[in-house]
């Protein structure tokens, strides 16, 4: 098997569908477009010439590169119904959270952490909220990361080593793909969620000495869909191999009080780690490394993104205390949550719109071509719904689609005109049922 196996476009990158050539038209060697002066780079098969060596000429060609092949992207403000959102429990407006950010900034003997946790910037607010984290989410430990990014980047790149093989699923999300990256550990990228593909990957790793880790979310960011953790489970033991998982977009939705998914597991002797953002359900920030006391240990000696910044403010912690409290309260959120995703994609269904196989609050609503997409966003957008079109390189070529993120404050009276204005705006760009499924 070859050091690194691609099983999709998206090829577990974040410039998919970029390459870059000198002047032959060869593959380039770092130093090679330098020595010819011209760098040649293709965007989506359209090919782009400028000089190597003038950063600003450089900048300016792959905008404009970007801009022609309708990729470019802008920060705006979300206007109207917000569907864009990862607020799935409706808290980040929610006045007791507000109340409990207040009175933790007015209680809080400092307002700023003044170091790293390594220096001046632990307390004993971030060592309370890890314990009663990992008590939460089932493990023996937990370490507070100041965002999803650097937990993830921060766990594997100081866990993985380059004699180790890490099996990630082809639409994992860029923090993890850029993780593996640093570990420099040799990659196998398996199709999504295709447990045939990984078990026979596994077999054939099966003589190599090196330490195996399998490494996937739990629900996918941009499908919408849930791995099959136990079956992965299931493999690391077969294999005696190790697995990580992303929980962010099933924390606060999924599982018992909100706990996500892995804490569910029959088996989780195999598991290794699981992460925990709180930017999402949570309405709050950072994110939690969950495992054993010894991952905690390792991971305050080596990972990088979390030795070399600043602490977050000790009033984030009761932030986030107090967003748990809510989270655990909230079944019936949670259960609104259900209702109207399983509505949004049963209506959607019906009017010939492919929105993957998923059943949770994130419905991909698959358009194909760029430009289509952009034209559907801009309908919905028109008539009051703040949505936005995804593109390459988030997802792979071809599959262009409008995310819609559901929330507790969406009503099903909500649901029934999102469903009419998106069947009313695929129509007038021509997108048909064959043609959303043919990029699924």
């Amino acid at each position: 098997m070859p050091d690194e196996i691609t099983a999709s476009r998206r090829a577990n990158g974040c410039r998919q569908g970029t390459t870059f050539h000198a002047d032959d038209g060869n593959v380039a060697a770092p130093n090679s477009a330098a020595k010819s002066g011209v760098l040649t780079f293709e965007v989506n098969g359209t090919s782009h010439k400028t000089s190597s060596n003038d950063l600003r000429a450089r900048i300016d060609a792959e905008l404009a590169a970007l801009r022609e092949n309708s990729q470019l992207r802008a920060l705006d403000l979300p206007r109207g119904l917000n569907l864009c959102s990862n607020d799935y429990l409706g808290l980040a407006s929610d006045p007791r959270l507000k109340q409990a950010l207040l009175d933790a900034v007015f209680a809080a003997s400092r307002i700023a952490s003044t170091g790293s946790r390594l220096l001046s910037g632990n307390s004993r607010d971030w060592e309370e909220i890890e314990s009663e984290f990992a008590d939460f989410v089932s493990f023996d430990s937990a370490l507070y990361f100041n965002s999803g990014y650097a937990a993830n980047i921060g766990l594997l790149s100081s866990i993985a080593q380059p004699n180790d093989i890490i099996f990630s699923d082809a639409l994992n999300h860029a923090s993890l793909i850029d993780g593996i990256r640093l570990s420099h550990a040799r990659k196998i990228i398996y199709p999504h969620r295709d447990m045939q593909f990984l078990e026979n990957a596994l077999h054939e790793n099966a003589s190599s000495p090196a330490a195996k880790i399998i490494v996937t979310e739990s629900i996918f960011s941009m499908e919408g869909d849930i791995a099959p953790l136990e079956n992965l489970a299931n493999l690391t033991a077969a294999h005696h191999a190790f697995l990580i998982v992303d929980e962010a977009h099933a924390l606060g939705v999924c599982g018992n009080e909100g706990c996500g998914l892995v804490a569910a597991l029959p088996d989780r002797s195999r598991v290794l780690a699981a992460i925990y953002p709180c930017g999402k359900a949570l309405a709050s920030c950072g994110a939690f490394v969950a495992g054993s006391a010894a991952l905690k240990e390792f991971l305050i000696n080596h990972a990088r993104s979390f030795i070399f910044s600043t602490a977050n403010p000790p009033y984030i912690a009761h932030q986030i205390r107090a967003a748990l409290a809510l989270v655990r309260a909230a079944e019936d959120r949670r259960a609104h949550l259900r209702e109207i995703s399983l509505a949004l994609r049963s209506a959607l269904s019906a009017v010939g719109l492919h929105c993957g196989d998923g059943d949770t609050p994130i419905v991909p609503v698959i358009l194909g071509s760029n430009e289509s997409a952009l034209r559907v966003a801009a309908e919905l957008q028109s008539a009051g719904f703040a949505v936005k079109a995804i593109r390459p390189p988030t997802v792979p070529a071809g599959s262009a689609r409008i995310r819609l993120s559901l929330t507790a404050s969406i009503s099903l009276d909500d649901v029934h005109r999102l469903t009419h204005m998106l069947s009313s705006a695929a129509s007038s760009a021509h997108i048909t049922s064959s043609a959303s499924l043919a990029h699924a």
